[in-house]
């Protein structure tokens, strides 16, 4: 296809931008950050909290096949998203380098969510479908749209608060998902879906619809302008991506970039260690007691720890742009640290746990919505220092992290939890009303739901000191623009 007839398809209809402002407005943020990231992102936050319960009490698959499945997966899950991430960064396309990879996720990724709930084999045959199942999501469709989604925020405009916006859009439509799997599912699950493995796959099926719908709209209400100001130079060998060797070289020697990568590494893993075991924690911590329902439990954790995020989500960009991304995230860390100690000292009574949880999930606001922005700022930084865009090569491993995290610490609580003695219900209502865990079992789930992450809090509080990119930001991106006009 010549680049003519490609920008003639780029033209049409069904695939024009719907977007003209120079600046960003509502309809965009709206449509272009949130309801389509969550759209997007549903199944995977069903995932995160409930695919492991799906594949070890639905199938009945072995904790150790599981284990190992996930960790061997995450070597092809970081390949795919660097291999992604650079082939993002060669797109030359009047859509821009991300938009075109999104509108492609409208297919893969709502296909390949519905493939491991579709299971017609037993024995051998049954593991080598999910293992294969499991690797298109995860390893093929999901870094394709994660690594294009994360990338849209800092190609989206230069304006710094604009951004911060739009990156606080985009964390609560992926917080969002994550509310959606563990308030609104652990109720399907226990009370409708169960064991039955035909609900799971006409419950999935609807999600699969409907995030092809929403991510469809994404990529109509997006605009890359950060892409067009490189479109606009005046000759080829300017508009040249550098190679993967000099983003690697540019992002690594820069001091600011490690620091931001550790931060999130930690954060992430953390969170992705305590959603895995969320439902075994209220089913076989809280849920033991039986006073109260499992899934109910979960719920309200849910519910209570979504509430002060929905409320920060009003508040952290406008405290952001006055104090400063550094400080408003350090206090986050510092108060989800406190909401740590509070919930794990409260054991297996809901009401301390609750409480614990709510002001850990209130601490993590600020970094769970502006971590693109921060990620955009060093971005910036290191073009300023180097001349060179590295939004690939960033955003690839910012993807990786974000989709290895969740299978590489499920592979770890699965070897825990077998370690541990762990005891999965056989499907028979009255058996498994007899089951109990082990004190070992029960406190192998505690410390993966609240202590890991609370540790992981005070690092990060601590890599939010070093933190201070932000200072000299407006003068370098000036400096940026300046170049950007003097080469066209």
């Amino acid at each position: 296809m010549s680049r003519q007839n490609g920008n003639e398809f780029w033209n049409t209809p069904l695939t024009g931008s719907l977007v003209k402002s120079p600046d960003v407005k509502l309809p965009e943020m709206l449509l272009g950050y949130f309801i389509g990231p969550f759209g997007a992102l549903l199944s995977s936050g069903i995932f995160t909290s409930f695919l492991n319960k799906y594949l070890t009490d639905v199938l009945r698959l072995d904790t150790g096949f599981l284990s190992i499945l996930q960790l061997v997966s995450t070597l092809l899950i970081v390949a795919a998203n660097l291999i992604v991430g650079q082939l993002i960064e060669r797109t030359r396309a009047l859509a821009g380098k991300a938009r075109p990879w999104i509108l492609l996720s409208a297919l893969t990724l709502s296909v390949s969510s519905v493939l491991m709930f579709i299971v017609p084999f037993e024995g051998p045959a049954k593991m080598a479908w999910i293992a294969i199942a499991y690797n298109l999501y995860y390893a093929v469709a999901y870094p394709i749209y994660n690594t294009a989604n994360s990338t849209l925020v800092p190609v989206s405009t230069r304006n710094s608060q604009q951004r911060g916006a739009l990156a606080s859009f985009t964390n609560v439509a992926g917080l969002g998902v994550m509310g959606v799997g563990s308030m609104i599912f652990p109720v399907l699950v226990s009370n409708v879906m169960k064991e039955d493995q035909n609900m799971w796959f006409l419950v999935m099926l609807g999600v699969a619809v409907f995030s092809a719908l929403t991510i469809y709209l994404q990529f109509r209400f997006t605009r890359e302008r950060v892409t067009e100001e490189t479109m606009g130079q005046a000759s080829a060998a300017q508009a040249k991506t550098a190679s993967m060797g000099a983003q690697l070289r540019a992002v690594t020697s820069e001091k600011w970039w490690w620091l931001v990568i550790l931060f999130y590494l930690a954060f992430q893993c953390s969170g992705a260690m305590k959603n895995g075991s969320m439902s075994y924690f209220c089913q076989w911590v809280i849920g033991a007691s039986g006073s109260i329902d499992w899934g109910m439990a979960q719920t309200i954790l849910a519910v209570l720890g979504a509430i002060p995020m929905a409320l920060a989500a009003a508040v952290v960009v406008p405290l952001a742009n006055k104090f400063s991304k550094r400080l408003v995230v350090m206090a986050g860390m510092i108060i989800g640290v406190a909401g740590g100690v509070i919930a794990g000292m409260g054991g297996g009574n809901i009401v301390p746990v609750a409480v614990g949880v709510a002001l850990k999930c209130l601490g993590s606001a600020p970094a769970a919505y502006l971590i693109l922005a921060m990620l955009a700022d060093v971005i910036d930084h290191i073009e300023f220092k180097s001349g060179i865009r590295t939004d690939g090569l960033t955003m690839s491993i910012y993807s990786s992290v974000m989709v290895a995290a969740t299978p590489v610490c499920n592979a770890i609580f699965m070897a825990m939890l077998g370690s541990a003695g762990y005891v999965a219900p056989s499907g028979e209502p009255a058996a498994d009303a007899l089951i109990t865990q082990t004190a070992a079992v029960q406190s192998t789930i505690g410390v993966s739901y609240i202590w890991i992450e609370t540790a992981a809090y005070a690092v990060c509080a601590v890599l939010m000191l070093l933190w201070t990119v932000e200072k000299n930001l407006p003068e370098e991106q000036k400096a940026i623009q300046e170049r950007w006009k003097q080469a066209q």
